[in-house]
């Protein structure tokens, strides 16, 4: 959605989501550590105003997203505070109840800014948002209130992004891959099966989430992620149940290792991906 610039200076951007469960199931989800790790990423929250909120976005404490709650209002509303590219940015989250069992989910970013810089960045944040609410859809659908472990594997690739994600889906025989068709990775290569549940966008066709059986019952997110003129194919496991810790293990080591063969290795220098 595109940037709202109000009287007084402050610039907001909002995204939505309308999702199952009632309001305190909701809020679990969307205002605990171990609800957010289910569907976003692994995250702490102190649930008290003054409290802190983490948000583990990738290794090491250079990735991290450091807040302080400055409201909360369990189970509708919560507001964290966090020092960002244009200053101070306030995150509103909040849940509606609506008829049939459902939720809108909405949280809105706001920030106080002389000028439109970072306006395109914060807009884009708004259209990231959509991808992990389908996500917190098919958590809620599928797994509300379940617990488990998560893990991302990455590489990174020259640009054009369709060649990255030819290269990635291929060997799994996802390219082309459509609603409702099945998944089953042969058994040389990392453990992934189940059923397609997103395929993308015409805008945006290089995007897959798989309800997985294998390695353990959950969601992966397959995706390629353009940054400063490189691609970065991710995939992105979230496993629930008994079974999900140990099979974790195992997996994101597979994951890990034909990654670094297929793609170059994601590091880390002065706090810039190269």
């Amino acid at each position: 959605m595109p940037v709202k610039v109000d009287p007084s200076g402050r610039r907001s951007v909002q995204a939505e989501t309308e999702v199952p469960g009632t309001p305190e199931q909701v809020w679990a989800a969307i205002a605990t550590g171990p609800g957010i790790s289910a569907w976003f990423v692994p995250s702490e929250v102190e649930e008290r105003p003054g409290g802190r909120a983490v948000s583990h976005f990738g290794p090491g404490d250079t990735m991290d997203s450091v807040g302080t709650i400055t409201e909360w209002a369990p189970p509708r509303r919560w507001v964290v505070e966090t020092h960002d590219r244009p200053g101070l940015v306030a995150s509103e989250w909040t849940v509606e109840a609506r008829s049939g069992s459902t939720c809108l989910v909405r949280v809105v970013h706001s920030w106080f800014a002389e000028s439109a810089d970072f306006d395109d960045e914060y807009a884009g944040h708004s259209e990231g948002w959509q991808a992990f609410f389908r996500l917190l859809r098919l958590y809620l659908t599928h797994f509300a209130g379940e617990t488990g472990a998560s893990f991302q594997a990455m590489g990174v690739a020259p640009e054009p992004r369709s060649a990255a994600w030819e290269i990635f889906t291929r060997p799994f025989g996802l390219a082309g891959a459509k609603l409702g068709d099945r998944v089953d990775a042969p058994a040389d290569l990392p453990p992934l099966g189940g059923t397609v549940v997103w395929a993308g966008t015409p805008e945006w066709p290089e995007e897959l989430v798989v309800r997985t059986d294998r390695p353990a019952p959950g969601l992966a997110h397959l995706v390629p992620f353009p940054m400063n003129g490189k691609i970065y194919p991710a995939i992105r496991f979230y496993l629930y149940g008994p079974a999900a810790v140990a099979a974790k293990d195992s997996a994101e080591a597979a994951w890990t290792s034909w990654m670094g063969r297929h793609f170059g290795t994601v590091t880390r220098e002065d706090g810039e991906w190269q």
